[in-house]
């Protein structure tokens, strides 16, 4: 058996159903579907994500990206997608292993490494990378560490070390010591990022996330559109309608309740900005998701 075989084996057996399954392993999720879904949006944190079986298309902003078991995706902000699986079968499910990044074991690396500044300006969270078969074994000898749970602890962060190591080697370096260096321009955008997730409800105020990020308004607009594919104001946008579709999934609020509550004055702009991200209008699209629900996301 091969090592991508015995790899697609193991995800399989470990993700019991569809659905994102989190497992022994810190930092690790198993992700699986037995057919394609609908475009699904949502918040996706830094991980790389490695594809076993069938395909997933990625939308960020006006940008595409497509994965499957040749080429693997690195996020490299919380950055909000639309995802969908394009290629799965009840026979052939799509399979696929997430690895949520650390900033903590990449700047260590770095050090470790003696790896160089990252660039002055960064590019787009998103990024697709040729799957080299040494990242493939790595990734099984993490994989094979569920059938020895007494071994996890001990050797998990190892072979952690070694993929962070494979991937820092290969093409995804530069966007690797990005993450990695709290100083660097994508850096800074993190850090408007997280003042954005935190303060979503308020007011938008440039000038104040500007002066979170260390920053010009100017140069924070251009860097983060540059890696989010959107600007800090649309960014806003999208995290206060995803909390508003989530609130009234999980508590039934209406829409007005909902977009009262991620910080909307006005119930006919609420609905506007609803439609136009979601392709339809609150009551309609929550009534949709009730009968057939968007539990695949992130991986």
């Amino acid at each position: 058996m091969s090592a991508l075989a015995e790899l697609t084996e193991l995800v399989d057996r470990n993700a019991a159903g569809d659905g994102v399954h989190a497992t022994a392993i810190p930092r690790l999720a198993l992700v699986r579907s037995a057919a394609r879904t609908e475009a699904l949006h949502a918040l996706h944190e830094p991980a790389v994500c490695i594809v076993v079986q069938g395909r997933k298309r990625v939308l960020l902003g006006d940008r595409v990206y497509e994965y499957d078991r040749n080429r693997y995706l690195t996020v490299s902000v919380d950055v909000p997608i639309v995802g969908q699986v394009i290629e799965a079968t009840p026979e052939r499910p799509y399979l696929c292993l997430r690895l949520d990044l650390d900033p903590t074991m990449l700047a260590a690396l770095c050090m470790e490494m003696g790896a160089a500044p990252a660039a002055a300006a960064p590019g787009p969270s998103l990024m697709l990378g040729e799957l080299e078969p040494e990242l493939v074994d790595a990734a099984l000898r993490l994989l094979r560490l569920l059938c020895t749970p007494d071994d996890i602890a001990l050797l998990a962060p190892l072979i952690e070390h070694e993929i962070l190591y494979r991937l820092m080697k290969g093409e995804q370096g530069p966007r690797l010591r990005e993450i990695a260096q709290a100083d660097s321009r994508l850096g800074q955008v993190q850090r408007a990022i997280g003042w954005i997730k935190r303060n979503f409800r308020e007011p938008f105020d440039l000038g104040e996330i500007a002066a979170q990020a260390r920053m010009s308004p100017s140069a924070l607009h251009a860097h983060f559109k540059s890696v989010t594919r959107m600007s800090p104001l649309q960014y806003q946008k999208q995290l206060r309608l995803q909390e508003a579709r989530k609130l009234m999934l999980s508590r039934a609020l209406d829409a007005a309740s909902a977009g009262y509550a991620v910080g909307y004055d006005s119930p006919s702009q609420f609905s506007r900005e609803y439609n136009r991200l979601f392709g339809a209008p609150p009551l309609r699209d929550v009534a949709r998701l009730r009968q057939a629900p968007e539990a695949l996301c992130g991986g």
